[in-house]
C-alpha cells in the first residue's frame, strides 16, 4: 500500500491507495509532505562522501573518521510536498540536490536493537535533502540545511512489506529531464537497522518520523538554481518531483 497527504480546500487530507493505483493530486489539491514528524538525517552515511572526506578525517580537531553515526535534523519549515517550489537563495548561492531513502517510523521506538529494528518501520519514502554547500563537517550545518523547503518528502509512504530488498536500491537524479547522477542504497555506511537502532537508544522516536538514510557528495552534477526542475526517482518507491524557484519571486 501507499499512504499519502494532500491538502485539498484548505484540509489536510490522507490518501491510502494499492501499490498499482496511481495517486494524483487534482488542479485543486495539493501534495503534502508524505510524513509529519520530526526529520532526523544521518549524515556521512554514504561510502562515496566518506571516501572523500577520509583524509580530512585524519586531520585536526578530530583527527580520526566518526565512530557513531553523525546526526542532523531538517526542521519543519524545510518540508515540502511533491511539486512544491524550492526557494533558491536571493543571493545566488549554490544549492545543491540530496537524493536519500527516507525510512518511516511506524511504532514508539525506543533503545531497539538492530534485530529487532525494521519490525518499527513503517515504509518508505523519497527524499531531497536539499542543502547549501557544505565546507566543514566540523560544526551543525544548520543554515546550510534549515532553510525554507530544502527538504522535499514524498510523494508517499510505500508500505514496508512492499519494498524488497530496501538496502540495494537504485536512487537517480534527474534535473531537466537528464539523468545526472545514480547511486544504490548499498553505499549506505551504516544500513537502516543499525540506524533506527542508534538513533532509538537516546531518542524515543514516534510513528510518523523520518530517518534521511544518506546523501551521496553534493557535486557539480547535482546543483540547482532557479529554474530548474529536480526528480529523485528511487526503484519500487516513487519518484519526487520539484521546480526550484528564485525566493524572491516565491515570496512575492
Amino acid at each position: 500500500m501507499r499512504h499519502s497527504r494532500i491538502l485539498k480546500a484548505g484540509i489536510a487530507c490522507n490518501q491510502t491507495e494499492d501499490h498499482g493505483t496511481d495517486l494524483i493530486a487534482s488542479q485543486d489539491q495539493q501534495w503534502l509532505p508524505a510524513i509529519n514528524g520530526t526529520v532526523l538525517g544521518i549524515a556521512l552515511n554514504h561510502s562515496d562522501l566518506r571516501d572523500q572526506m577520509d583524509a580530512a578525517f585524519n586531520e585536526k580537531p578530530h583527527v580520526n573518521p566518526p565512530k557513531t553515526p553523525v546526526l542532523h535534523i531538517k526542521t519543519d519549515n524545510t518540508h515540502i510536498g511533491n511539486g512544491v517550489a524550492i526557494p533558491a537563495p536571493a543571493d545566488g548561492e549554490t544549492i545543491y540536490a540530496g537524493p536519500s531513502l527516507g525510512v518511516v517510523i511506524g511504532q514508539q521506538a525506543t533503545r531497539v536493537s538492530a534485530a529487532d529494528a525494521l519490525d518499527y518501520v513503517k515504509g518508505y519514502t523519497v527524499v531531497n535533502e536539499v542543502s547549501l554547500a557544505e565546507n566543514s563537517f566540523y560544526r551543525p550545518a544548520v543554515k546550510a540545511k534549515c532553510r525554507d523547503g530544502f527538504c522535499p518528502i514524498g510523494p508517499w509512504v510505500v508500505d514496508a512489506a512492499d519494498v524488497k530488498a530496501p538496502e540495494s536500491l537504485q536512487v537517480a537524479t534527474y534535473i531537466n529531464g537528464e539523468m545526472q547522477h545514480c547511486t544504490t542504497t548499498a553505499k549506505l555506511h551504516y544500513g537502516i537497522a543499525e540506524i533506527v537502532e542508534y538513533v532509538s537508544s537516546f531518542i524515543t522516536l514516534q510513528p510518523g518520523d523520518l530517518l534521511i538514510a544518506g546523501t551521496p557528495p553534493r557535486t557539480d552534477k547535482l546543483a540547482l538554481k532557479a529554474g530548474d526542475t529536480v526528480a529523485i526517482e528511487i526503484e519500487q518507491i516513487g519518484r519526487l518531483e520539484n521546480p526550484v524557484v528564485a525566493e524572491q519571486e516565491i515570496a512575492s
